[in-house]
């Protein structure tokens, strides 16, 4: 069974620093794709930064200041850390992140929720003025 769980939400001031992290189980490691979303409170959940195939994808209110990335600690049993590290962050910023995993996702569905069936639980990030 494909288990995720988020970790690293906390409150921090604008222009401050945080690194998400996402421990995952289960999980193909030669057919990885991966992403963070995010939904703030009466919005719609977004894409914020994917890959696969040795390709990233941010969208464009993070470039620049968001940075995917994934370590693998045990290739046979699928498991490993996806982690967001984000810098100079700002209120809009502030929501519930998700990471979010598939087999196979296309080039142009990196960053849709309907592109990916497993999903963590989420984990809160709150950025004040």
């Amino acid at each position: 069974e494909v288990r995720l769980a988020e970790s690293g939400g906390a409150s921090v001031q604008a222009r401050g620093s945080l690194k998400l992290s996402c421990a995952f189980s289960q999980l193909s490691l030669k057919r990885l794709y991966m992403a963070w979303f995010r939904q703030a409170p009466g919005k719609e959940r977004e894409g914020v930064a994917g890959f696969g195939k040795g390709e990233i994808t941010y969208a464009d209110a993070v470039k620049g200041r968001f940075a995917i990335s994934v370590e693998a600690s045990d290739v046979d049993a699928g498991n490993g850390t996806l982690y967001l590290e984000m810098n100079n962050l700002e209120p809009e910023d502030s929501g519930i992140y998700y990471c979010a995993a598939d087999s196979w996702v296309g080039a142009s569905a990196r960053l849709k929720v309907h592109a990916y069936p497993w999903w963590g639980q989420g984990t809160q990030v709150i950025v004040s003025s």
